[in-house]
Parts: structure tokens; C-alpha cells; sequence
């Protein structure tokens, strides 16, 4: 009897020591979380102190840019008319009636701190990235570090194409419409700095984030919750979601505006597709071998 709750005690050491060790690696991997997170605090506040340099630039030039006829995006509209002119006259923007105020006593201030966090949040992305690598690559085995090596730059790249397609082309035709839209004559549109400022911002991140489709795909194929056979079959029911997320960006009258939107989108399902399969390939590969499967 006595053995039996010797053997015992000794059982219950070991599974408390077990235990002990899990609850251990678990505040190991907090620990190193959090300084992977410290790290890219620091670069994020390192540049958005230099975007306090550059504070001109950044609000009378970029932030404050869609609000301009003379903007980019409108005078190659107004170029495609002129070289297009089925497309129709309203497709080219010559005016953006809207004012804008601060009705805040510090609101001019507190726009500029928003402007330079913002941009420094944007520049530190892809450093964000490497630390997020960084701490997951232990992790891996040799085979899923080597294909998962680009990770970094692919995943920055799509962020800034998404970062440029959302301000050069979702942000001037939403914030064009928008400021241009009336339900009566009397009623004049003048808007906050804090209320432009949050559609500029969440315009443009809002694709860098959708641009991120690809690597999401990517992830959830590894893991063998997606694969390119749903993808292909869900292509009907993704093309309506894409059309109808396009025309809540871009809530115009024109059809063209709206094929703008989603023609990326598209494009970025398609890449999706690719990419899962050729995840589920190299699988099929790795487990059957170069030669098919017996069946």
C-alpha cells in the first residue's frame, strides 16, 4: 500500500514538474514576444519622430493631396477623356467642393501627432514583418524556413501596392464623391480635419490590407484550411462579394470607377488561387513522391 502512494507522490511530482516546464515555455515565448514588440515600438517612434521633419510635406502634399483638382489621379482621368471621350465628361474631375475645418482647440496639433504616427506605423510595416519572422522562424522546420524565406519582402511589397492603389485610386474617387455628394442645395458640405484625416487613413491601410489576401492564402494553404478546389469553386460568389465591396469603396455612378476597384481585386483572388495550388502540388509531392499516387 505504502508503494502505491509512494508511486503515486512520485507521479504527481513528475506531471506537476511537466507542467512547471510548459508554464515556463510559455512565458519564455511572452518574453521573447515582447521583445520583439519593444523593438519595433522603437522603430515605429523613431520614425515618426524624422516624419515630424517632413510635417509639410506630409499633410499639405500627401494627406491633404486627394482634396486637389490638380491631384495625380484626376489629371490622368481627365487625360483618359480626352483620348476616350465615350467614357464621358464626368469621368474627368476638375473641382473638389468641400471645406474642411478644426473645430477642436488643439485640433491642428493632434492632426499632426495622427499624421506622423501614422506614417511612421506605415514606414515600420515591414520591419514589423521581419520581427514577426524573426520570432516564428525557431518555429519551422529547415524545409519551411527555406519556402518561406521571401516572406518578408512579399508580404511588404503587396502592403505598399496596396498602400498606393488605396491613396493614388480608392481615396481620391471615395473622398471626390463623398465631398461632392449633396441630398439637397441648401445643405453645404464642410467636414472635420479629424473626419477627413480618418478616410484617408482608412482608405489607404484598408487596401494595404486587403492587398494582403495573397499571403493570408498562403498561410491558411500551409495549414490545409484552404485549398485552390475551394477557391475555384467559391469563384462566382468571390466575384459578387469583390463587385460589391467595389461599389461600397467607390460609391459612384459610373461603372468604370468601379471596375477600377475591382479589376486588382480580381487579379489578387487569381494570385491566391495560384498559390494554393502550388502549395497543395508540392504536398502531393512530398508525400506520394514524382510518381502518382495508386489508386
Amino acid at each position: 500500500m505504502s508503494e502505491n502512494k509512494t508511486q503515486k507522490l512520485i507521479d504527481s511530482i513528475k506531471e506537476k514538474g511537466k507542467t512547471l516546464e510548459a508554464e515556463m515555455s510559455f512565458f519564455d515565448h511572452i518574453d521573447v514576444l515582447r521583445k520583439h514588440l519593444l523593438r519595433v515600438v522603437a522603430v515605429v517612434l523613431v520614425l515618426t519622430i524624422g516624419a515630424f521633419y517632413f510635417t509639410d510635406f506630409i499633410f499639405n502634399e500627401i494627406i491633404m493631396g486627394p482634396k486637389n483638382a490638380d491631384f495625380w489621379t484626376y489629371r490622368m482621368m481627365c487625360q483618359l477623356v480626352q483620348k476616350f471621350p465615350s467614357i464621358g465628361p464626368e469621368f474627368c474631375i476638375t473641382k473638389i467642393d468641400a471645406k474642411i475645418i478644426n473645430t477642436e482647440m488643439a485640433g491642428q496639433f493632434t492632426l499632426q501627432l495622427n499624421s506622423c504616427v501614422m506614417v511612421g506605423i506605415i514606414l515600420g510595416i515591414p520591419y514589423l514583418l521581419f520581427e514577426i519572422w524573426l520570432f516564428v522562424k525557431p518555429a519551422l522546420h529547415e524545409h519551411e524556413r527555406k519556402s518561406a524565406s521571401g516572406f518578408v519582402i512579399f508580404a511588404s511589397t503587396l502592403f505598399f501596392i496596396g498602400i498606393l492603389f488605396g491613396y493614388y485610386i480608392i481615396c481620391p474617387l471615395s473622398i471626390n464623391f463623398l465631398t461632392n455628394f449633396t441630398v439637397s442645395p441648401d445643405i453645404e458640405n464642410t467636414f472635420t480635419i479629424d473626419s477627413y484625416l480618418s478616410s484617408v487613413m482608412t482608405l489607404t491601410l484598408g487596401a494595404g490590407v486587403i492587398f494582403q489576401l495573397p499571403v493570408i492564402i498562403y498561410i491558411l494553404s500551409k495549414l490545409g484550411v484552404m485549398t485552390p478546389a475551394f477557391m475555384r469553386a467559391s469563384r462566382r460568389y468571390a466575384t459578387v462579394l469583390i463587385l460589391i465591396v467595389a461599389a461600397v469603396v467607390t460609391p459612384t455612378a459610373d461603372p468604370y470607377t468601379m471596375l477600377i476597384v475591382a479589376a486588382p481585386l480580381f487579379l489578387l483572388y487569381e494570385l491566391s488561387i495560384y498559390i494554393s495550388a502550388a502549395i497543395e502540388k508540392k504536398k502531393n509531392k512530398e508525400i506520394f513522391g514524382t510518381t502518382t499516387p495508386n489508386t
